[in-house]
């Protein structure tokens, strides 16, 4: 199993939320070094488009990152690509596949953040539909130099070349999903790795969907080894369970009632967090043994899972502590788990 954090590049943390942008950008990267040299197998930046974060142009970070790195896997988490073009998406991360001396991952989707329809002038009310062309386009330039294509919003290419290549012959590009059976059948028809971002609740609860991946793999001819699932969970590595607790409740319940305010959700209470932190609930925080052992058994009742990431800098947590974190996984957390 690989072991990774996926980083909203966040610009909410440190004392009151007073560091600049500058500042938060440099310590981003400098936990990306860390954590290639830790020993974790990935690290992957989302795209938001809001004052709060800094990852609207992902693959730049991601390619600052490169130069910095040797051995880490480097995605986005996730590119929303119904708001993109697939022609642009392609040429970025096979520019960050040069740069890093193929390293490069596209995990994409529609995104749970509405924001990018809007400013790059597309209707919320085709969320699927431009998904769905959009991929199809993105897989066919990434298998094919040339691309003949005709689609309902986006000009046709007609035996166009698309430059650059990617070192890697099939550049990998993961599905992230959220909820829907639609898109996870979607995934396993195309064959295309799956990544589920579980953010609340108990994960086995996705185990159906999951099944229903795979049948749809395999109802399609793919192998069961190309029909690799990732799980993408909020989680925090403490000395122990005691202090990650008390150092990740506080700015977690912060950030997710204000969600809440935003999306209709109610209040994060205490009750509602030790809920989640037990064997069965979402939030991966612990200690280094708790925390193996949970995503071990997470991944017994999904079925088994190929890759998990952390989401760890949206608690209000500061650099020193993320990086400590990152130090706890790649000393502690994954010997376990390879050993478990």
């Amino acid at each position: 199993m690989e072991i990774g954090i996926d980083s909203f590049a966040s610009a909410m943390y440190g004392d009151h939320n007073t560091l600049s942008s500058v500042d938060a950008m440099e310590q981003l990267l400098q936990r990306i070094e860390w954590a290639d040299q830790a020993g974790l197998d990935v690290f992957s930046i989302g795209e938001h488009h809001k004052k709060e974060f800094l990852d609207s142009a992902t693959a730049v970070i991601l390619s600052a990152a490169a130069a910095r790195t040797n051995r880490i896997r480097l995605a986005s988490a996730v590119a929303v690509l119904s708001a993109a073009d697939p022609v642009r998406v392609y040429q970025s991360f096979a520019t960050l596949d040069l740069i890093s001396k193929g390293r490069a991952e596209i995990v994409v989707g529609r995104g749970s953040s509405i924001e990018a329809y809007p400013l790059f002038g597309f209707d919320l009310n085709d969320y699927d539909a431009l998904f769905k062309e959009k991929l199809e386009l993105l897989l066919q330039i990434r298998d094919n130099e040339y691309v003949t294509w005709s689609g309902q919003f986006r000009p046709a290419l007609h035996n166009l070349p698309v430059y650059p290549r990617a070192v890697q012959e099939k550049l990998p590009i993961w599905l992230g999903v959220g909820g829907t059976p639609e898109s996870f059948v979607r995934a396993g028809s195309l064959g295309l790795p799956l990544m589920v971002a579980v953010i609340g609740g108990q994960t086995h609860r996705f185990r159906p969907l999951i099944d229903l991946y795979r049948e749809a793999g395999k109802a399609a001819g793919y192998a069961p080894n190309e029909l690799k699932v990732g799980l993408h969970s909020p989680g925090f590595v403490g000395s122990d369970n005691e202090n990650a607790i008390a150092t990740y409740y506080p700015g977690y319940a912060e950030l997710w009632t204000k969600l809440g305010l935003e999306r209709g959700w109610p209040p994060v209470t205490k009750v509602k967090f030790d809920m989640l932190i037990d064997d069965q609930g979402v939030l991966v925080v612990g200690g280094p043994e708790r925390v193996a052992e949970k995503i071990l058994r997470h991944s017994e009742s999904l079925g088994g899972i190929d890759r998990f990431t952390f989401q760890m800098d949206n608690a209000g947590l500061t650099h020193a502590q993320l990086m400590n974190a990152i130090e706890l996984i790649g000393a502690k957390v994954i010997p376990l788990i390879k050993k478990g």
